[in-house]
């Protein structure tokens, strides 16, 4: 099956309690100046640095915060000399792993990212081994108690979403990365607002995971999900539905 990610709507309630707690804002940060750094800090023209400024609205970061970011991005101010570096990897059960990182030192974000596979059974692979896997795409979540399945395919098929999507007590549109301001747009104008809309990426197939195995990798993604310097796992893991409720409630 494709089209879905299990992992985004795990981790978007995870990003929601740790928004909270102010942990999110320190990547959300990151991510504003690394996209203003490689595309400018004009959002009407930096599709990627828009998309982040508006995951940090969602996750309510202050809107000094956002500014302060952009600038050091951009030059304006100061900040940390950051690389942007993928790791390809397998987490066990053979799932599929692309890790994005941020980090001002490479040897230490590598060596901490190795010890996380290597402690949980996973392990790193070669540059191409799973990128090919997946595909950039828009993803939109919309809350189940919002609208049908197929109220959302009328709404936004014409605007260019591709495929539609229950998982858990949320519905999962994805879109290509050309038609992700138009989806958005047809939301708007539906008056449907949703629980998030990310560039992100989506496999092209999966792996299903029997309990004790969606547990072992949810463990891993979890622990990397958690270091400072990384800033998106995406994976190509299917939970057991058990192990889905369990995370997503």
């Amino acid at each position: 099956m494709s089209g879905h990610s299990h992992w985004a709507t795990i981790r978007r309630k995870k990003d929601a309690a740790d928004a909270k707690k102010g942990k999110v804002f320190s990547k959300l940060a990151r991510a504003i100046m690394a996209a203003a750094r490689t595309g400018g800090g004009d959002l009407a023209t930096n599709i990627r640095l828009k998309a982040v400024v508006e995951e940090a609205r969602a996750a309510r970061m202050p809107k000094e915060n956002i500014e302060r970011a952009i600038k050091k991005g951009t030059g304006e101010l100061a900040g940390e000399a950051l690389e942007e570096v993928v790791y390809e990897a397998y987490a066990p059960g053979g799932v599929a792993l692309v890790i994005e990182c941020l980090t001002d030192n490479r040897n230490r974000t590598a060596a901490d990212v190795r010890k996380l596979l290597d402690v949980s059974g996973g392990s790193l692979a070669g540059s191409g081994a799973t990128s090919y896997l997946f595909e950039k795409k828009g993803l939109i979540t919309v809350s189940e108690s919002e609208a049908s399945e197929e109220k959302l395919f009328e709404i936004t098929v014409d605007a260019g979403a591709e495929e539609i999507e229950t998982i858990g007590d949320e519905i999962q549109i994805t879109c290509p990365v050309s038609d992700f301001e138009s989806v958005k747009q047809a939301f708007a104008d539906s008056g449907i607002t949703p629980e998030a809309a990310q560039l992100t990426m989506i496999p092209s197939n999966t792996v299903p995971l029997e309990e004790d195995g969606a547990r072992k990798v949810l463990r891993l993604m979890n622990a990397l999900d958690d270091n400072d310097d990384v800033q998106n796992v995406y994976a190509n893991f299917e939970l057991p539905e058990k192990v889905l409720s369990e995370e997503t409630a």
